[in-house]
């Protein structure tokens, strides 16, 4: 599973920086496939959307911080357990019910995201 922030987020940004991925932004912050991977070129995003590496995508969330589910990979390939649940302060960071990943799927995102 991806991890999400619930809306029981405090937006204190102590997840932010803890992401080896760069999946993590504030609530209303444009985010791009590029930052914190080593992506370049086209991508497919996980609806089926192709997008340049370098473009701007609408924010996750509005008011809180959000996880981009495209480059979440649950720390896989980097740490023993995901590092947004393990420093934030209210338990808002959690696995998505609707994105139920195994852990090859997790380690392949990795491996793409950083070839």
């Amino acid at each position: 599973m991806a991890i999400i922030i619930t809306d029981e987020c405090i937006n204190c940004g102590a997840c932010e920086p803890e992401c080896p991925n760069n999946a993590i932004y504030e609530g209303g912050v444009e985010w791009t496939i590029s930052e914190g991977t080593t992506i370049t070129g086209k991508y497919t995003l996980e609806g089926g959307k192709e997008v340049a590496a370098d473009d701007s995508n609408a924010p996750v969330e509005e008011d809180y911080y959000f996880i981009t589910p495209d480059k979440c990979t649950e720390c896989m390939g980097f740490h023993e357990e995901p590092q947004c649940a393990a420093v934030c302060p209210v338990d808002c960071c959690v696995p998505d019910p609707d994105r139920e990943e195994t852990e090859e799927v997790l380690l392949a995102r990795q491996a793409t995201l950083h070839a």
